[in-house]
């Protein structure tokens, strides 16, 4: 009995001990951010894989837009005005401007164009890819960012240096950051 209550003072002595070393904070801290993060990063990756297929119809619906623009206008205006990047004339008949999917007319500046668009709910879930930093939810997303940035950088400390998991973790960091580089090295 002895023997064993001097075995639970050294394992209590212990684990105050370790309570007090970075690794415990770390690990601590890597969980309990890690559980928070797991639902934001849900939405983020349905949010990821929607604009991965942005430039497909996939789940969008068409929808008829008609707007007044200045009279006038040239094609590359129009196309600013629209918010089309890469607005094509197909043919101009008499004052009417035919683009793909729709018309304008240089005298009153009437405009009538089909759009393919993503439900709202799914629309707004893309906004948080893309917010502006002049959008206060920047700041939402700033913290996301720091927050997978604080559990890439915490994870090194789920192990010891000296132990086989910790130079495995190592080794797939580096193979994950290879893989990465080559990925944007391809891709320009």
């Amino acid at each position: 009995m002895k023997k064993q209550r001097v075995n639970e003072k050294e394992m209590m002595t212990m684990k105050t001990k370790e309570k007090k070393s970075l690794n415990y904070y770390m690990r601590a801290l890597h969980r309990d951010i890690g559980f928070l993060v797991v639902g934001i990063t849900l939405v983020f990756c349905v949010s990821g894989i929607l604009l991965i297929f942005r430039d497909t119809d996939l789940l969008k619906k068409e929808r008829i837009i008609v707007r007044t623009l200045s009279p006038n206008m040239t094609s590359s205006d129009i196309g600013k005005a629209l918010h089309m990047r890469n607005l094509k004339v197909i043919k101009e008949e008499g004052d009417v401007v035919y683009f793909e999917n729709g018309t304008y007319d240089k005298v009153n500046g009437s405009t009538s164009f089909t759009s393919k668009e993503l439900p709202s709910f799914l629309s707004k879930l893309n906004t948080i890819h893309k917010t502006p930093s002049s959008n206060f939810m920047h700041w939402f997303t700033l913290l996301y960012g720091v927050a997978l940035l604080f559990l890439a950088v915490s994870s090194f400390w789920m192990y010891k240096v000296k132990t086989k998991m910790f130079t495995r973790g190592i080794v797939f960091a580096a193979v994950g950051f290879v893989i990465a580089a080559i990925i944007i090295f391809i891709s320009f």
